[in-house]
């Protein structure tokens, strides 16, 4: 059995460290993006399809709950890395839970050992979340990425739930399609494309960071936007410790470095 607190510690001391001075500001961010997807999913399926709704704010209505759904897993990918709540790692290990549960009823115990084999053998045989030399393409490596977390445990808890929610719960099938079981979908392939993909393909020139991981050089605020900082890859790797928010200053500090040298 995998014991929570073995895997998360690795590397813990330097993160309980630096964040001994925001002890709380992991876990306020955390409520907040799940109060906030709670609040909006709650709205939205309760929102009347059929009085002609206009298409463009349908679309952004969507586009909104990705991006929520989105803040989710990178919660809990915080959680792994015991930055939501460094000074308790059990209820760290809970808002992680609970995101991924939300999320998409993901068993957080699965995630954790397999997210610290991809921190400790990146884009390699032994990555769980690399291509096997195989399916290098987006969508051959984005399938092969998503077949090594779903279960049919997970199916059958979607697809109970999906049916609760319309049948005891009288929620539409339109709004459920496209608030609850749509947007996960979508933020899966902007999480892989953003965080996987573009980091962790392999150069023309091969590998030469031990990290095997490069950064998209977005603006702050498109980083932001596109996945949570999740982009500015590299320095995650190189500081494993620090949450998505902290990780613009790593990368401004490493321009300004640059452009000095």
């Amino acid at each position: 059995m995998i014991q929570l607190d073995k895997i998360a510690n690795y590397k813990m001391e330097p993160a309980l460290k630096d964040n001994d001075e925001s002890t709380f500001r992991g876990l306020l961010i955390a409520i907040c993006i799940i109060g906030l997807w709670t609040a909006s999913l709650v709205l939205l399926l309760g929102v009347d399809l059929k009085n002609n709704i206009n298409i463009f704010v349908l679309l952004l209505a969507v586009i909104w709950q990705t991006f929520l759904y989105t803040g989710l897993f990178i919660t809990a990918h915080d959680a792994m890395h015991g930055v939501i709540f460094p000074k308790n790692i059990k209820i760290n290990h809970f808002v992680g839970t609970i995101c991924l549960l939300l999320y998409g009823f993901f068993p957080y115990r699965n995630f954790l050992k397999k997210h610290w084999l991809h921190h400790n053998h990146p884009a390699s045989e032994l990555d769980p979340d690399f291509h096997n030399s195989k399916y290098k393409n987006l969508f051959a490596w984005y399938f092969h990425f998503i077949r090594g977390y779903w279960s049919w445990g997970q199916i059958l808890g979607v697809t109970m739930t999906y049916n609760i929610l319309h049948y005891f719960g009288h929620i539409p099938k339109e709004n459920l399609n496209l608030f609850w079981a749509i947007p996960p979908i979508l933020s899966s392939l902007q999480l892989f494309y953003f965080g996987t993909f573009l980091p962790h393909r392999e150069p023309v020139e091969g590998y030469t960071h031990p990290h095997r991981a490069k950064t998209t050089p977005f603006p702050i605020w498109l980083s932001f936007i596109s996945c949570y900082h999740f982009g500015y890859h590299e320095e995650h790797h190189q500081y494993p410790h620090l949450p998505w928010w902290s990780l613009p200053k790593v990368y401004m500090n490493k321009r300004a470095e640059s452009s000095l040298g």
